[in-house]
């Protein structure tokens, strides 16, 4: 009989550590329904969103938008937004389809147990992106969360005539080292996010 409890707890003791193990903040592309789809292609051109689960050491989240021009950081707080948050929730970025005189309207969003924070933004460059190729795209999988900036994903464009590249899976893992790729684009736009202890 005490080998029976021995075994039933050293069974419950392995499943507290391995259930211990599995509790890494992350955040990964968000599943969305056919209808969440929708209504996202029918209100935006471009659309993001991104579901996180942290632990509770985090306690804010910063989400903004970074502007390159051939490479070249020209804007680095373009939609800066902070919000509290808790456990798990989303960011969702979308990117106007409806443009007034030569101006496209960014917003970003945070929700997290109940809270929601948005802001809206204008971009001056629509005249000129609109007669460009673009491309974009969001990192793939899940990513561990650490005490760094995070890109959530990139909207490029180019008056390139030869066609354009997509950014290499290599600039999604290191990002800093691989910044020259974005040198190829007149223009590109990287969101980015940031949990706070």
């Amino acid at each position: 009989m005490k080998n029976v409890y021995m075994l039933l707890l050293f069974a419950a003791l392995a499943f507290v550590i391995g259930a211990c193990g599995n509790h890494d903040s992350s955040i990964s592309v968000g599943e969305l329904t056919e209808r969440e789809k929708a209504i996202l292609s029918v209100t935006s051109d471009k659309s993001f969103v991104f579901d996180f689960n942290i632990e509770s050491e985090y306690k804010e989240l910063t989400v903004w938008m970074e502007k390159y021009k051939s490479g070249k950081l020209v804007d680095d707080q373009l939609g800066d937004i902070t919000s509290m948050v808790e456990e798990n929730g989303s960011i969702i970025f979308a990117l106007s389809k409806n443009a007034d005189e030569g101006q496209k309207t960014y917003n970003i969003g945070i929700s997290s147990e109940g809270r929601i924070a948005s802001v809206s933004g204008l971009e001056e460059d629509l005249n000129d992106l609109e007669k460009m190729a673009s491309l974009w795209g969001d990192f793939q999988g899940k990513r561990i969360l650490d005490e760094g900036e995070v890109v959530l994903a990139h909207i490029s464009y180019s008056d390139a005539e030869n066609g354009m590249r997509t950014l290499s899976t290599d600039f999604d893992e290191d990002v800093e080292g691989h910044m020259n790729e974005l040198e190829q684009y007149d223009v590109t736009y990287l969101l980015k996010a940031k949990f706070i202890k």
